[in-house]
Formats: C-alpha cells, sequence, structure tokens
C-alpha cells in the first residue's frame, strides 16, 4: 500500500493539538528560518531529507511543514517513494502566520 497523502490546514492542526492526537511535526525549511519562526516541528532541511528517512516514525501521522507548503510537499512525494507512510502536508504552509507577526 502506498503512503497516504493528505492536506492539513492550520485550524485543523490546532485541532489535533488540543484533542492530543499523536503525530509527528517535521519542518523542512532551512536553519535560518526555523529559528526565526517555528511552530514547534523537528527541523529536517528540505536538501537532507532522504538522510533522514530511517528517523521517520510509524504507525502515526506525519504533517511536513515549510513557508507556504511547496516544499513539504516535495519532501512527501520524495519520502512517499521510499517509505509507505501516512504523510499530511500543512497546506498553504505557516506563511499566514508569519504575517500576523
Amino acid at each position: 500500500m502506498p503512503s497516504k497523502f493528505q492536506q492539513i490546514t492550520l485550524p485543523s492542526l490546532q485541532e489535533w493539538i488540543d484533542q492530543g492526537v499523536d503525530f509527528e511535526l517535521i519542518d523542512v525549511r532551512e536553519a535560518s528560518e526555523h529559528q526565526a519562526f517555528n511552530i514547534g516541528g523537528r527541523l529536517i532541511p528540505l536538501g537532507t531529507i532522504m538522510q533522514h528517512t530511517d528517523t521517520l516514525p510509524e504507525g502515526k501521522p506525519i504533517v511536513v511543514y515549510c513557508k507556504r507548503g511547496i516544499r513539504s510537499q516535495i519532501a512527501i512525494q520524495r519520502w512517499a517513494q521510499r517509505v509507505e507512510l501516512d504523510f499530511y502536508n500543512l497546506q498553504g504552509g505557516i506563511y499566514s502566520e508569519l504575517r500576523k507577526q
């Protein structure tokens, strides 16, 4: 069975957090972007994702995010060629949150 690839919105992600859903949150932006603003995800920059395939958790959803949702989608597509996991792309990325600051 191939990896699932779905979209999740920031409000839905907040609902998961509020409900205590067990998931992995991964930020695929660069370290400087992560340091400037992040939503708590584990940093795995897009250029290094394939080196971290073995560290992806099995048995729980994996939410991948970036600034606008493009790099995270690329990361999911690359990982999905190697592993069968339950991936979610943070739709639109965290750009809307960055603009509020």
